[in-house]
């Protein structure tokens, strides 16, 4: 080996162990300055405190059909004897004078929340089918009949009963029940009940009800379908999912380090690189993905993503969204971006805000609001 040929090994050698030194370097800068980000911070939860997460716990849920309601929206024809009666009965019960003496500063709404029993029907969404018994039947004769009537595509099926004294629930073993009511539900993101679901649905309902002497009073077909598609049309004109995104303005940020400041944050991790900021009582205020896969070891981008629908307008999901993201691209030294990576002023996410103020009033004014459990069935 020549001098020349040493000399330019050796000269490899450095630049190899320079490069190597150099990325080491920056994954370690990089790392570090996420640390630094959130090193002073560690009670203060990025959309605000833990307080005012769990403060906003107050949803908007829709009251169960007036007696005229219960059938199909579609329906023209009035509804049988044996409909109105099951209408009457499914209202929510009120106080009563023993409830009030009880507790004499309880408010109205305070009491009826306290004595409302939910049930796991909705004639906006569901397909109500009331089911007459020859006899009493138990709750153990009637879960198998839950079972055989399931699934129906991928829609919802229920099956409450009335007990002797009239009020009613989904139906469990043990109690004796009097009258049924079958339900599935109509819409929801997958798609629609169509005819032939229906169609499947009323035969396996007809099969079942035999085999404990019950008579179902179907609605006709073509009511239910055309209510259904009426609210698939609501489903696809407000499933709305906004979303903003941060960029780095230099070094790509490292996944691993960045994921541990987040949850040490507030926000859940999940399979696939998911974060989520919990709502306070279980469910999902909004998301964050870092837009790489799992293998990746850094990402050149976050997204936030708020679930419209599925939020209720006193949560203000979109105005602690984009709270969460000032704080993080003040302490990332990021840019608050759209999804065509330009630049999201201020007047610009205010502007949004007020979209979606106005998305929320429009799902009110259709008996839907946003964060219900009607919504939430409906956007699922």
């Amino acid at each position: 080996m020549t001098d020349l040929q040493a000399s330019l090994i050796g000269i490899g050698a450095l630049i190899v162990i320079g490069v190597v030194s150099y990325n080491k370097w920056q994954e370690h800068k990089a790392k570090k300055s996420v640390d630094q980000a959130f090193a002073n911070t560690p009670e203060d939860a990025l959309m605000g405190s833990e307080e005012a997460a769990q403060g906003n716990k107050v949803r908007s849920e829709p009251v169960f059909a007036a007696p005229e309601d219960l059938s199909m929206s579609a329906t023209t024809e009035p509804p049988t004897d044996t409909e109105e009666v099951i209408a009457s009965e499914l209202l929510p019960e009120t106080a009563t004078s023993e409830t009030d003496v009880a507790d004499p500063v309880a408010t109205e709404e305070e009491v009826q929340a306290a004595t409302t029993i939910e049930l796991p029907v909705d004639d906006v969404i569901d397909c109500l089918i009331p089911l007459s018994l020859e006899q009493p039947v138990v709750g153990e004769a009637l879960l198998p009949l839950l079972a055989s009537i399931q699934p129906t595509g991928n829609k919802q099926v229920q099956l409450i009963g009335q007990h002797e004294d009239g009020s009613w629930e989904a139906v469990v073993a043990g109690p004796l029940y009097v009258a049924l009511v079958a339900s599935v539900q109509m819409a929801n993101r997958s798609g629609v009940l169509d005819e032939v679901e229906y169609s499947d649905f009323v035969r396996r309902l007809q099969q079942a009800a035999d085999q404990v002497q019950a008579h179902p009073d179907t609605p006709d077909m073509v009511d239910v379908v055309a209510a259904a598609r009426n609210l698939q049309e609501f489903v696809s004109e407000f499933d709305a999912q906004l979303s903003i995104n941060l960029r780095p303005n230099s070094t790509p940020w490292p996944v691993g380090t960045l994921k541990k400041a987040l949850e040490r944050q507030g926000f859940s991790s999940h399979a696939g690189g998911k974060l989520s900021m919990p709502d306070g009582e279980g469910g999902t205020l909004f998301s964050l993905l870092t837009n790489v896969p799992t293998r990746e070891e850094s990402t050149r981008l976050l997204t936030l993503l708020l679930d419209v629908p599925r939020i209720a307008p006193e949560r203000d999901g979109f105005g602690n969204m984009v709270s969460c993201a000032r704080t993080l691209a003040a302490r990332l030294d990021a840019s608050i971006v759209d999804d065509g990576g330009q630049v999201l002023s201020d007047p610009a996410l205010d502007d949004i805000a007020g979209q979606v103020k106005a998305f929320y009033q429009e799902m009110t004014a259709a008996e839907i609001p946003a964060g219900s459990r009607r919504a939430l069935r409906l956007f699922n």
